[in-house]
């Protein structure tokens, strides 16, 4: 019996750990290089410890956290790390998740990496002027794209005007 509880908890360790190396492994974007850099402590000072954790440790915001979720103003959703414009009002969709979600980005405004992080294959979404991770776009979203960009609110910010 007591074999086979040290064999569960090692194996429960075990997970975790591969879950936490992966986590770091699945987004790397070290080989881009982005218009906006700042050092480790430049980032810290900048941004708050939420956005800090999800834009440069691609954590992820509790949902129906954000108060982006519900912003229905037209005007244009901002990168939080570089002010980049990322997606215009006019592509958000109430998509029931608890999170931001559009339909397309901003011409030219994203990029995307594969992220295997939780042993799940799934596509991450980063800021192309900063590096900063947005969230992941899934192909479950309505017409004309097909997409969901789900992003986290608290990496974005956002900015009354046309859309």
């Amino acid at each position: 019996m007591m074999r086979r509880r040290l064999l569960l908890a090692g194996g429960a360790v075990g997970l975790v750990v591969a879950g936490g190396l992966s986590r770091r492994a699945g987004t790397s974007r070290a080989a881009e290089s982005f218009e906006v850099t700042r050092s480790d402590a430049e980032w810290r000072k900048r941004l708050t410890p939420a956005q800090y954790a999800v834009l440069r440790q691609s954590d992820t915001e509790r949902p129906f956290t954000s108060p982006l979720l519900h912003e229905e103003r037209h005007g244009k959703f901002i990168c939080a790390g570089c002010d980049r414009d990322l997606f215009a009002s006019t592509t958000k969709f109430d998509s029931g998740t608890g999170w931001p979600s559009f339909w397309a980005p901003l011409e030219g405004a994203v990029a995307t990496t594969g992220d295997n992080s939780f042993g799940m294959v799934r596509t991450a979404v980063h800021c192309t002027r900063c590096g900063g991770h947005l969230g992941h776009v899934f192909d479950d979203g309505p017409k004309p794209t097909d997409l969901r960009y789900c992003m986290n609110g608290v990496a974005m910010g956002f900015k009354l005007g046309t859309a």
